[in-house]
């Protein structure tokens, strides 16, 4: 199979993953930033974004989505890497950290500490997306139509120009494995937080209109948590310096510290 990446920047290697209907266009604001003293690879999970889905038979869940990226790295030559994922992406990253497939992990808004299966969802807003795709690719290049249609992903996403809107949104509603995936997120939670024993920040963004933050008890041990006002689920666009600021912090740690959960709120 094929995945899909961008690279660019010199230093110790920084993997950035995206959220479920997301691609690597949600950290296009902050790619550049963070190239000037990171090795960055963004990358388009499978079945988002350019990349191929899983072989058929295959589940789009976290633990085999992980390993198909951990053994895309193998194949650039990157070994344990650090890791910032947002969303779902934060639940792979935590995976391959079990898996001891990374450095450090920086969570944003991660999906999968919540205290049980989220189950179905009542209404499939996507299925009606896609057959309104051509009306709502045109609404997003107006600022109206970002508030309205983005607000669930951006704390400020008039603060996304109209191509970028129009790329965040495609990306929700042409990703091929974004049923499976779906369905394999809200089957179970993150299950595997005693095996992640690497320094691990999350953070929650004041202002996510779509995920409730984590119950402390998925969590993994020694984690340091971070509430930032300002910042929605995906906050990339609403802050790109702050969540520049914090990969760069996330991923100069390498040693587990003794603290235990800490509990910061962050004004950007």
């Amino acid at each position: 199979m094929r995945l899909h990446h961008v690279r660019l920047g010199s230093g110790p290697p920084l993997l950035l993953i995206h959220g479920l209907g997301g691609s690597l266009v949600n950290w296009e604001p902050v790619m550049e930033l963070l190239a000037a003293e990171r090795d960055v690879i963004a990358v388009d999970m499978p079945g988002f974004g350019s990349s191929d889905p899983l072989p058929a038979g295959t589940r789009h869940g976290g633990v085999q989505m992980g390993r198909a990226i951990s053994a895309h790295l193998d194949s650039l030559g990157v070994e344990r890497p650090h890791i910032a994922g947002n969303s779902l992406g934060a639940w792979v990253a935590l995976e391959m950290a079990a898996d001891g497939n990374a450095a450090s992990i920086c969570c944003i808004s991660p999906a999968g500490l919540w205290g049980k299966a989220l189950g179905p969802r009542a209404y499939d807003a996507r299925a009606r997306a896609k057959r309104l795709r051509s009306v709502l690719l045109a609404a997003v290049r107006t600022r109206r139509g970002r508030n309205l249609l983005l607000r669930t992903t951006a704390a400020r996403p008039d603060l996304l120009s109209p191509d970028e809107a129009q790329r965040w949104l495609a990306a929700w509603i042409d990703a091929p494995s974004y049923e499976d995936a779906n369905v394999m997120m809200r089957a179970e939670p993150f299950s595997r937080a005693a095996e992640v024993d690497v320094p691990v920040t999350i953070a929650w963004g004041a202002a996510d209109r779509l995920v409730g933050p984590p119950k402390p008890f998925r969590m993994p041990r020694q984690t340091r948590y971070l509430e930032v006002a300002g910042w929605g689920h995906t906050p990339t666009r609403d802050d790109p310096e702050g969540v520049t600021r914090l990969l760069l912090e996330a991923s100069s740690k390498t040693t587990l510290g003794d603290e235990a959960v800490e509990r910061v709120v962050r004004c950007t």
